[in-house]
């Protein structure tokens, strides 16, 4: 079968950055499916693992990425019950698994969902990682419950992301709350907005930001965007006994006493965590993207593709991956197939 992948951990403008080879198709095991790749979408975990997967020494076999698709399923192993051959499928995947850039992928069954069936598969390629990391963060993380949150607010740190985006629609549809919501340009404003977001802060000088609208707290607080940056202004903007909750990893030590005080819990979030330690309620992701699917089909949320791109080529994925890069992406960049 084709694939894209990397076999050293080069810049995104070098001429090797991606390369395109032929591959054994893989076999699924038990509780695999055999997934023929449709579309996919790149994220922020697709570049930070180019960069470090091989930064020291050139791979023996090439690394394929990609932890976002849909596609259908080719064949099923022998202990597969919840989909069968011919069904539309979408899923995020395994960190330690070969990833979606390639014809072919083998998903297990229990992090899989059905595609929504009202929409492309370039519009649901966008959306299994920020559906499932915003659906735990909000629901599992933070423990908040459907229908809570009246007169309570929540700040979602980068609003125009593919996380925030998605967290942001969740949040209105499904909670009560006050979504207070950063961005810094009047596009990615604009973008939040259309996703639902009820107040728009400005990243930069947050805390005046938040006090010129009058917010001098908030109950609870989503970060998807620089924990490093935002540590101290977190800090600050929780209320007493509130709750943190970040899905980007810090580049130095934060200073955990700051939250001392006030009693706040900080909790971090990863999508792969479920799946790469195989727990116990693994097949929660099913269940969490079978809800998504349905969200979706009754138009009370939205996909959050915005822009696609053609072609299973090493081209293609340097244009994406550099557009991720740059920090100015806007909701979900999608390849197709």
């Amino acid at each position: 079968m084709k694939a894209v992948g990397i076999r050293k951990s080069h810049p995104i403008d070098h001429p090797d950055s991606f390369i395109e080879f032929n591959t054994e198709e893989p076999k699924p095991g038990d509780s695999d499916l055999l997934i023929r790749i449709k579309a996919v979408s790149v994220n922020p975990v697709d570049f930070k693992v180019r960069q470090n997967a091989a930064k020291d020494n050139e791979l023996e076999q090439p690394k394929i990425l990609g932890w976002d698709a849909a596609g259908i399923v080719e064949r099923v192993g022998n202990k597969v019950t919840k989909f069968k051959q011919g069904d539309e499928v979408y899923y995020a995947g395994e960190i330690d698994r070969p990833g979606c850039n390639a014809e072919f992928q083998l998903v297990n069954e229990n992090i899989a969902g059905h595609k929504p069936k009202n929409i492309s598969f370039e519009e649901a390629a966008a959306m299994p990682l920020t559906s499932l990391t915003a659906w735990e963060c909000i629901f599992e993380r933070l423990k908040i419950e459907e229908n809570s949150g009246e007169n309570q607010d929540i700040l979602v740190l980068g609003g125009a992301g593919g996380v925030g985006s998605i967290a942001i629609q969740l949040l209105k549809k499904l909670t009560k709350f006050n979504v207070i919501a950063t961005a810094s340009r009047n596009e990615t404003e604009a973008w939040c907005r259309n996703m639902g977001a009820d107040v728009i802060v400005n990243h930069k000088n947050l805390e005046e930001e938040m006090k010129a609208k009058g917010y001098g707290n908030v109950d609870y607080i989503l970060n998807f965007s620089d924990t490093d940056m935002h540590w101290d202004a977190m800090a600050s903007l929780i209320k007493p006994q509130g709750n943190i909750c970040s899905i980007v990893e810090t580049k130095n030590p934060v200073d955990l006493n700051k939250l001392k005080n006030k009693s706040v819990a900080f909790h971090w979030e990863l999508m792969f965590t479920r799946a790469k330690f195989q727990t116990p309620d693994m097949h929660k992701q099913h269940e969490i993207l079978e809800r998504i699917s349905k969200l979706l089909e009754e138009e009370t949320i939205e996909t959050t593709l915005n822009k696609t791109f053609q072609g299973l080529d090493p081209e293609t994925f340097k244009e994406v991956h550099s557009l991720q890069e740059s920090g100015k992406s806007i909701g979900k960049n999608v390849i197709s197939f």
